[in-house]
């Protein structure tokens, strides 16, 4: 990618809203959103048009995604699918999928617009023309969401509560310890404007991963609060999350609300029990003694929820490559359960939607072959060819689960997703 050096001085608030409508009709668009989070490599990317692109199913993914790379050597962006899994381990994914996600994609972008400290770069390859500068003046003016439909779950309460608590007969066997369990609230035949509901959900939310990701008809609308995995050189870091309190009314109310997140056991032994999996999948491909745990427990505060957060890392033994690390770490702990292939197979048992994009990872990998990846929650995904959107939520199941509140849970995490979809929803009867 080339640096383009005409680029003004710019106070514009609305720039990447701009830049995502200037680019709509692309159809490779992403924007990896990190809304003013410290200690990153930018504020916000933009990757825009296609210059190249791979699109692979479920085995040999990765290995296709490092050849990708290592042929252009430059900054690629794109998608793992959780059905990756399939390639990695004899699982399978057999439920309804309105959606229709590739695999894996990648794409090598004609535009590249990173923004930090105030400052706007623009990168374009070197066979197209430099980016129209003027058009960075311009207003963006969001219209109507467009949706005009009801959401309805994919399970009842009811059905959910059971589930729970079979899920919770496997624990009590010994088949699991703890398990990632999650449901659907979907609308067919519904219009919808996707950079609409993206601007309104990420104002709503200012989560440190969202991302919005246009791949054709596909619309992946992210407020994920949540890293999966991260390359620096020869380190990796995960900060799982486990652990989830609503925020309060009162600034007393959300310290009472943190202090009962950071001392309860159940939330903590959540924690633990996911912390202790990356660990292990950490050893695969690390230095022998370095998988070190930097930080247990921490609670963070998001403009909708409280969450726990702890963060593993290690350094990587030599010649282990990209797609060793991937192979090693994904799916991530913190959306499938342990034992890590026994939940996988419970999950798909209990659950009757194709997770898809949702529990996947969005994110890039630069040049030199570091990457940083989110954990696809808090999204609302979209087809506009079949006009299908979906989002899923769930949590941790564990033996000191109750149901009910499990329950509730997943509403408190949705709540950014019902509100910016007009609050509409219907409790499925049967």
């Amino acid at each position: 990618m080339q640096l383009q050096t005409n680029i003004p001085e710019i106070q514009n608030t609305d720039l990447k809203y701009v830049l995502l409508d200037y680019f709509k009709k692309e159809v490779n668009l992403l924007l990896l959103d990190g809304n003013t989070s410290k200690g990153d490599a930018f504020e916000w990317v933009i990757a825009a048009g296609s210059m190249d692109e791979i699109s692979v199913g479920e085995h040999g993914a990765f290995e296709a995604l490092q050849a990708f790379h290592e042929k252009h050597k430059d900054w690629v962006f794109g998608s793992l699918s959780y059905d990756l899994k399939n390639g990695l381990e004899r699982l399978n994914s057999e439920n309804s999928d309105g959606i229709q996600a590739p695999a894996l994609h990648f794409f090598l972008p004609k535009y590249l617009f990173y923004y930090k400290d105030n400052q706007l770069f623009i990168y374009h390859h070197k066979e197209q023309k430099e980016f129209p500068v003027e058009r960075l003046f311009s207003t963006f003016s969001p219209s109507d969401i467009g949706f005009n439909s009801v959401l309805k779950p994919m399970v009842s309460k009811a059905n959910y509560i059971e589930n729970v608590n079979q899920i919770k007969e496997h624990i009590q066997r010994g088949d699991i310890y703890e398990m990632n369990y999650c449901q659907e609230f979907y609308a067919e035949n519904t219009d919808l404007d996707p950079l609409n509901v993206f601007k309104s959900l990420n104002e709503a939310s200012k989560a440190p991963f969202s991302c919005y990701f246009k791949l054709g008809t596909t619309h992946l609308i992210s407020a994920s609060p949540e890293r999966f995995i991260k390359r620096e050189g020869g380190r990796i870091f995960s900060q799982p999350i486990k652990g989830t309190r609503r925020r309060g009314l009162s600034k007393v109310e959300d310290e009472q609300l943190k202090k009962e997140l950071l001392e309860n056991q159940k939330e903590r032994s959540e924690n633990v029990m996911i912390v202790d999996l990356v660990r292990n999948d950490l050893s695969r491909i690390a230095e022998k003694d370095s998988v070190n745990v930097d930080e247990l427990f921490g609670v963070y505060t998001f403009d909708q929820v409280h969450h726990m957060i702890s963060t593993v890392s290690c350094t990587l033994r030599e010649a282990i490559e990209m797609k060793d690390i991937l192979r090693a770490t994904f799916p991530m702990g913190s959306m499938t359960g342990a034992p890590k292939i026994r939940a996988m197979k419970l999950i798909e048992k209990f659950e009757e939607t194709k997770r898809g994009l949702y529990s996947g990872a969005v994110g890039y990998i630069t040049p030199d072959g570091d990457f940083d990846f989110n954990v696809v929650i808090r999204s609302i995904q979209y087809q506009s060819l079949n006009k299908y959107l979906s989002f899923m939520v769930g949590g941790a199941i564990t033996m000191g689960s109750e149901a009910e509140k499990e329950y509730e849970e997943c509403l408190v995490k949705a709540k950014a997703l019902f509100e910016v979809l007009e609050g509409r929803y219907a409790e499925k009867v049967s």
